[in-house]
């Protein structure tokens, strides 16, 4: 069963098609990959997918219900959770409290509570604590919970980033080219640390990447994109071996 389909998105900016006539269904639990080479219209799609920008036409469903042309908060209250290609982190919190961050989508208390340090906010507190490290400790963080995120290795950071995202309980991660910036170890570790991801927490994960040989080891299916189309959809191994997209990757250089 799909939980995200898409038909027919399209976005225009200054009469330039952005993204043309964009259709994908991913299955739950399916890591999926979207690729194509710089400028093929990637991050356009989610930015159309989380409320960033709105399309000109088209129609986004998660599980089921129409979420076009909500408002990015709302849609992540649906359960979307996205990382970004640049590293979004409260730098000066620490590791942990940028996993709380993220789990206040789920766990509230009022301002008397807080203020007053009820009872409730005592309790609530502690089962924030304790889901945020059993999420830091997925990401091989806890022994940095206590250090300023800013901190932290540049590896670390992303691992971070995609913890805090986790911490929203998201129906559909999104990940933006997560092992940009990376050595090769990292990158290793970081795609191993996803596919944990996917199978620990039966999790429904679209990733966008650049590196053809990297999605080549994760994504069970894959939809190339080049100047805002699609160019082909289909098994991870019949897609890479399509002529058509050598020929997409090869005019980069």
């Amino acid at each position: 069963m799909s939980l995200l389909k898409v038909n027919n998105l399209s976005i225009s900016f200054g009469g330039l098609r952005a993204v043309d006539q964009f259709n994908i269904n991913v299955e739950k639990g399916q890591l999926y990959g979207l690729i194509g080479p710089n400028g093929a219209g990637k991050t356009t799609v989610f930015n159309l997918l989380t409320g960033v920008y709105r399309p000109n036409e088209g129609i986004v469903y998660l599980d089921g219900k129409d979420i076009t042309n909500k408002k990015t908060m709302d849609i992540s209250k649906e359960g979307v959770g996205r990382t970004f290609q640049n590293i979004r982190l409260f730098k000066k919190l620490s590791v942990l409290d940028n996993v709380k961050v993220g789990l206040h989508n789920r766990y509230h208390y009022n301002s008397a509570a807080g203020i007053l340090r009820l009872p409730k906010y005592h309790r609530i507190e502690k089962e924030m604590n304790e889901e945020a490290y059993r999420l830091l400790s997925v990401f091989d963080l806890v022994g940095e919970a206590q250090m300023a995120a800013g901190n932290l290795p540049y590896g670390k950071q992303r691992k971070l980033e995609i913890a805090r995202t986790m911490a929203t309980n998201p129906k559909l991660l999104l990940l933006d080219e997560p092992a940009a910036g990376m050595n090769p170890n990292e990158t290793k570790e970081l795609m191993d640390t996803i596919k944990f991801v996917r199978d620990e927490f039966a999790m429904t994960i679209l990733l966008i990447e650049h590196d053809m040989k990297l999605v080549a080891g994760i994504c069970e299916e894959l939809t190339v994109l080049n100047f805002g189309k699609i160019l082909v959809s289909g098994k991870t191994s019949l897609v890479l071996a399509d002529s058509r997209v050598i020929t997409a990757y090869l005019g980069e250089d």
